[in-house]
């Protein structure tokens, strides 16, 4: 996010590059959607969440149970509260508890946007939850339209688009809110039957889509909530929204599949899971080595503890998983001379142990544990071609040791 900067006429402590997001919206008391999943996503891509709770929740994965609003009058002094002393950078809009809240706050983000024209703001329309529950009666959709008049984008689903517009065709209702508030909209197909599934996001003057196959599990709740709050969040660092949309489409993707599986209904994305996948600046998160027999490779790195993902013996190729996200893998070549000129370092909080556990299992170190002069604890070791391997311990001084520049 370096190129980020503050948002004009914000108020900060000093130039920051953390994005700085506003939500406002109802809380899941099942941490799958609502300010739960909208925190969880902004932190996961860098930002820095703020709130202002419009409703509580008695909700899981099975259903919502009860719904209590937060008076309007506390939704706005939670909105001024964090905008007077932290800035902001973007808003999103989720759950709001009632008619009279959503025009209170279209008040408040209009006076918003005319001290800051570019502040992006992203509009989730919620009505219905993912279990089939109601959230937004009669009137305060009417009045979703104020709040869609103040947004960059609008993010229905397809039932909510038809009600929206009570047009049959996506496309003829997207375009039709369009001409009338002036934000882009963001067709999500995710209720379309099938496979495959196609988002497209129209513009006054252009339309983007994404064509994908659909993710096999039942964990979907807080699918349009995640989405929106990464939209808002690469908007704020800059991005243009077709590319905003794109990351964060890419983000929902990898939570769906590494969702943990939680709850009797429709579980909870796996935010939390999303380390290395979706972010600023180049990311390094797949290494890859060269071995001369597949089976003995594989077997080693197995029994260092990383979890194979890939498992190709014609091609020669295998790839494994670490806890953190990243990948590494092993390139047979039987032919090749194999120079020991790069170290792979693996993190582990519980070095002494975990090394105790490799040296039972057969596996001979180079050296144990060591507390060395850079403030780490590390144990050398080599695969079965020769590729140099560390296990070890830094915690923060892998990031930030005392001499780190500036």
């Amino acid at each position: 996010m370096d190129n980020f900067a503050p948002g004009i006429g914000s108020k900060t402590r000093g130039m920051t590059s953390t994005a700085r997001i506003l939500i406002i919206a109802g809380s899941d008391s099942g941490g799958g959607a609502g300010i739960q999943a909208d925190i969880k996503t902004v932190t996961m891509l860098g930002g820095h969440a703020m709130t202002a709770v419009t409703a509580i929740t008695a909700q899981n994965t099975a259903g919502v149970q009860g719904v209590h609003p937060v008076p309007t009058e506390m939704i706005l002094q939670q909105i001024d509260s964090v905008i007077d002393d932290l800035g902001v950078d973007a808003v999103k809009i989720g759950m709001i508890g009632g008619a009279f809240a959503a025009e209170q706050i279209a008040n408040r983000l209009e006076r918003l946007k005319a001290d800051q024209p570019d502040l992006p703001i992203v509009f989730d329309p919620v009505m219905v939850a993912t279990s089939g529950s109601i959230l937004a009666d009669d009137a305060t959709i009417a009045a979703f339209g104020r709040l869609m008049n103040v947004a960059t984008v609008a993010t229905p689903n397809l039932p909510e688009l038809k009600r929206l517009t009570a047009e049959e065709d996506p496309v003829s209702a997207a375009l039709h809110l369009v001409g009338l508030h002036g934000c882009a909209v963001l067709i999500k197909g995710g209720h379309e039957e099938g496979d495959a599934l196609a988002d497209a996001l129209i513009e006054t003057d252009n339309m983007t889509s994404w064509q994908g196959a659909r993710v096999d599990t039942t964990s979907t709740h807080g699918t349009g909530c995640t989405l929106a709050s990464a939209i808002a969040t690469f908007l704020a660092t800059g991005a243009s929204l077709p590319d905003s949309v794109a990351r964060a489409r890419e983000f929902v993707r990898v939570a769906l599949h590494d969702a943990p599986g939680l709850g009797q209904g429709a579980g909870p994305l796996g935010q939390g899971r999303v380390r290395l996948d979706v972010g600023e600046g180049p990311r390094l998160n797949q290494v890859t080595v060269t071995g001369t027999h597949y089976r003995r490779s594989v077997e080693f790195y197995r029994q260092l503890g990383l979890r194979q993902i890939v498992d190709s013996p014609d091609t020669g190729y295998a790839r494994f998983e670490t806890a953190g996200g990243v990948t590494l893998s092993v390139q047979i070549d039987p032919e090749e001379k194999i120079l020991a000129t790069t170290a792979i370092y693996f993190e582990c909080d519980d070095l002494d142990e975990r090394v105790e556990q490799l040296a039972r299992s057969g596996i001979a170190l180079e050296h144990g544990p060591r507390n060395q002069p850079w403030m780490w604890r590390e144990a050398r070791l080599r695969d079965p071609d020769g590729n140099i391997i560390f296990f070890y311990k830094a915690g923060e001084n892998r990031r930030f040791p005392p001499w780190r520049m500036d």
